[in-house]
């Protein structure tokens, strides 16, 4: 089932749209003629993009500033939406946040937030906008996960099991919906060179020796993998060979084995 078609009144919701790989989603979704609506806290990006993406395509750019950790954001985000006369055909639950570091060296505060960001909103969003489409008998719904979902991650262990939550969520509500019209997809990338690691706590170097270069993949092609994975209709994808091979091998390597190598590559854990 392909992506709904483009409509004047129809739009994607797109969070964490204002850098990486959620602002190339945008771009990816805008020049296939599909109107969007940018999420984020950070309301001057999202205004940038929102005109950049205006003059070269022509599309409808909507742009709702809010901080998705907040319950009562996201029903405002939702609200907005729908006060502008917009129906979300397309979503996409881009917006994540990562901590490092062991855990009995984390703070309460943002592990929780992480919580909020990376598993609430998500399924807060799927459970206010999936209803509307199933009613249509139309949508897709872009979850973005990582190659981290496929195995708990030891120096990112809340970060870890928040996207392997993502992935379960997507691939049991991809199977609930089928023969509904509605689409769901789970995008997981593997390592990608964004302002994420650097929220997260991260050198740009500390980084790139964490992980072979070879797995390192551009935000603009997870982008186009993500769209291409929703046009298709499957419900997982992981962009980039290498990824898809050590995802493969992640979920049938014995535990015992991988996790202290995962522990001893990890920055965030070197002595």
């Amino acid at each position: 089932m392909p992506l709904p078609a483009p409509g004047p009144d129809r739009t994607c919701l797109i969070t964490g749209a204002s850098s990486g790989i959620g602002a190339e989603l945008a771009r990816v979704l805008a020049r296939l003629g599909h109107g969007v609506t940018l999420v984020a806290r950070r309301e001057d990006r999202l205004r940038t993009l929102a005109a950049e993406l205006s003059t070269a395509t022509g599309v409808r750019v909507e742009v709702v500033a809010a901080d998705l950790a907040e319950p009562g954001a996201r029903d405002e985000v939702v609200a907005e939406i729908s006060r502008r006369g917009l129906t979300v055909d397309v979503l996409v639950n881009n917006a994540g946040v990562s901590t490092v570091g062991p855990v009995h060296a984390s703070h309460v505060e943002a592990e929780m937030a992480m919580i909020r960001i990376n598993v609430e909103a998500v399924v807060h969003l799927c459970s206010a906008l999936v209803p509307g489409m199933v009613e249509r008998g139309r949508g897709a719904v872009l979850n973005v996960a990582s190659v981290a979902a496929f195995l708990p991650l030891p120096g990112q262990v809340g970060y870890g099991a928040s996207k392997a939550f993502v992935l379960s969520y997507t691939q049991g509500m991809a199977q609930e919906l089928r023969g509904t019209g509605v689409t769901v997809t789970a995008l997981c990338p593997g390592p990608v060179r964004t302002e994420f690691a650097a929220a997260a706590g991260l050198t740009e170097q500390q980084s790139s020796e964490s992980l072979p270069e070879v797995m390192w993949v551009s935000a603009s092609e997870v982008a186009t993998h993500g769209v291409a994975g929703c046009r298709r209709g499957t419900v997982v994808v992981v962009p980039g060979t290498l990824n898809r091979v050590m995802a493969g091998v992640a979920l049938h390597s014995p535990r015992r084995l991988l996790l202290p190598l995962l522990a001893r590559r990890h920055p965030a854990l070197r002595g």
